[in-house]
This record gives C-alpha cells, structure tokens and sequence, in this order.
C-alpha cells in the first residue's frame, strides 16, 4: 500500500467525510471510539475522525511475514529496521525529526514503533537484547499534525476538555 503524505492512501484521504470512506471500504471491523475506526485492508486501516466526522489521520500498521507492506517513493516503511528505513528516506532527501515513538516526515507522515516486535523478528541471529526498533506502522496527516504542542495549545485543549466533560 503506498501512502500520500500528507493525504492518506487511495483508499482513505484526510478530510474525507465518514460516508464518503465507509461507501468505499464498508463499515470498520471494529469501531472503536467514536473518533477512531478500524478497516478490514491489508494491511488494516486505522482512521482517527476529527469532531466534524472527516478523516483527521490515517494509521497503516505492518503485515509481517510476507504479508502486503506500507511503502513511499519505493521504499519500504513497515516491517524493517526503523534506522534503515530512515537512512533510505534521508538519502533521497526527506527531512525528518525524532518524535516520541518514532521519526515524522516533511511530506507529512510518521513512523512509528510501539515495541511489539523485535530485532529477532528480522533477524533470527539478534541477540535477545537487541534494541534496533522495528517500524510498526505510518501515520499520514498534514506535517504538522505531528510536532510537538505548544503550552497554549495544551492549555486550550484541557479547556476544552473541562468545558465538555466538567
């Protein structure tokens, strides 16, 4: 499955409504939360919906074992080592940055490791203390979307919270 940054995949843009993603993939396997909903693709699609119910991020976890992986400009982002996917998208150029679980992307996405999987995963010969991580999946959303709030941002956004919930 190759990914748009910024945008999605062909099957499930940012900003597309609900309906518009459910007439193309039917409904989630699994809903989730009211934000968030779980696609039977391959590999699965994971939708975060903004409160307007339009697509705010698209999520692509790894297949494994062979299965159908997430790529970009022909490299392949799921299921590899998180250093040499980064080295092969810095060598053709794409600036990133460190985050918190992974590396975001100028284009507009992010990889991401949640320490499920393991350097023996990859390679058998990898002692059981092997930290290399293994990129789990991609998030694609507007660059942005992916740096680091601002003290007013979070302060607006637990605002928000007391307003709804307090």
């Amino acid at each position: 499955m190759e990914i748009l940054p910024g945008e999605g995949v062909a099957a499930a843009k940012v900003g597309e409504s609900r309906e518009v993603v459910e007439a193309r993939l039917g409904a989630p396997v699994h809903p989730g939360r009211e934000d968030k909903a779980i696609y039977e693709t391959v590999p699965m699609l994971i939708l975060t919906y903004a409160e307007d119910d339009t697509v705010e991020v698209v999520e692509i976890g790894y297949t494994g074992d062979g299965g159908e992986e997430v790529f970009f400009d022909g490299v392949q982002l799921t299921y590899r080592f998180m250093a040499d996917v980064v080295a092969d998208l810095a060598a053709r150029g794409y600036a990133h940055e460190p985050i918190d679980v992974g590396y975001r992307f100028e284009p507009g996405f992010a990889l991401f490791s949640m320490g499920a999987r393991t350097a023996r995963d990859l390679d058998p010969s990898a002692s059981a203390d092997d930290e290399r991580e293994i990129v789990e999946g991609v998030s694609v959303a507007p660059y942005d979307y992916f740096r680091e709030p601002t003290d007013e941002e979070f302060e607006e956004y637990f605002r928000g919270i007391e307003e709804r919930y307090g």
